[in-house]
């Protein structure tokens, strides 16, 4: 079976937007502190220049990015960034920019930071798929530790990314904003492709499509949802026994091939249901259920709410 773009089919599947909302240039000692996100959001940071401490003040779990780290927070954790000294942060001055960000900067001396603080939003019901399938904590390279590119890889093109959105946020042209937010799209892909790309791919739906040997499957479930697969066919195409695929499968994602199909089906209903012209019939046979009552049973489960209720709700959003 040829390689599918799972990553293309994915980002088609979900609506995710992106926000720059602060410019942060300061010195040490700093320290800023980022609230639990609403669970649609996920928090990105983009240091520039310098270096920061992320912590979770939960766990207490620290660690260090430099130059060139962007790291995205998909479960929407709290968390706080700072210069690692522990002393009392320098007062911050702020000023707002005509296309909505934040220009935030200090008094402190040395250590200078450069750093881009955003976040994404993603369209209900997909957030839970960016929960349920990334880490609390995806870190990404834009450039290696000597601040060069690395060159034909997505590394590459995020050096570039991130180069586009130190220049803009640096300006105050016209049409800023919404470059600025297209940038911040394109963050969210270029991320995960670097991220699966990684010989250290992270946990979940990134190591899973990264694993040779079970990509074949994954491609196949995103292509074509509607197609009945069942867990032998599924092995068949990894070239393993089913009970292999379902242990190397389980092992790598959390969850089953089936649970991941499901997942898949549904979040493509919870799409078709939103179209004034598609019935529910028509939606139900589009991801593979030809009961309409079967189809209606595990939406409602997934969804916690029937097809009909979730449709209402959307137009009503619209």
């Amino acid at each position: 079976m040829s390689r599918v773009d799972w990553l293309s089919h994915l980002l088609q599947m979900i609506t995710i937007t992106g926000q720059l909302e602060v410019r942060c240039t300061y010195g040490a000692p700093w320290r800023v502190a980022w609230p639990e996100s609403a669970a649609h959001e996920v928090p990105y940071h983009v240091v520039l220049k310098g270096r920061a401490i992320i912590e979770d003040p939960k766990t207490e779990l620290a660690s260090e990015l430099v130059g060139g780290d962007i790291v995205l927070l998909p479960h929407g954790s709290a968390h706080v960034l700072h210069d690692g000294s522990g002393d009392r942060p320098a007062p911050t001055h702020n000023r707002r920019s005509s296309a909505g960000w934040t220009f935030s900067r200090n008094d402190g001396l040395s250590e200078d930071l450069d750093m881009l603080c955003g976040r994404f939003f993603i369209g209900p019901p997909h957030d839970r798929l960016i929960r349920n399938y990334l880490p609390t904590n995806l870190v990404v390279r834009a450039m290696d530790r000597n601040g060069e590119e690395r060159i034909e890889s997505a590394s590459s093109g995020l050096a570039i990314l991130v180069e586009l959105m130190r220049i803009e946020s640096g300006s105050d042209k016209l049409g800023g904003h919404a470059i600025l937010n297209a940038l911040s799209s394109a963050l969210f892909a270029l991320a995960l492709r670097a991220a699966s790309e990684s010989e250290q791919a992270p946990p979940g739906l990134l190591a899973l499509a990264g694993d040779s040997r079970l990509a074949p499957a994954i491609s196949a479930m995103f292509a074509d949802p509607a197609q009945p697969w069942n867990l032998p066919e599924l092995a068949d195409l990894c070239n393993m026994s089913r009970a292999t695929f379902m242990r190397h499968f389980q092992d790598k994602l959390g969850i089953s091939a089936v649970e991941l199909l499901t997942n898949i089906r549904m979040s493509l209903a919870a799409n078709e249901l939103k179209k004034p012209a598609m019935t529910t019939e028509a939606v139900a046979e589009s991801v593979g259920y030809r009961s309409i009552s079967s189809f209606s049973r595990v939406f409602t489960e997934w969804m916690g709410m029937t097809p009909g209720k979730w449709r209402r709700l959307a137009r009503e959003s619209r």
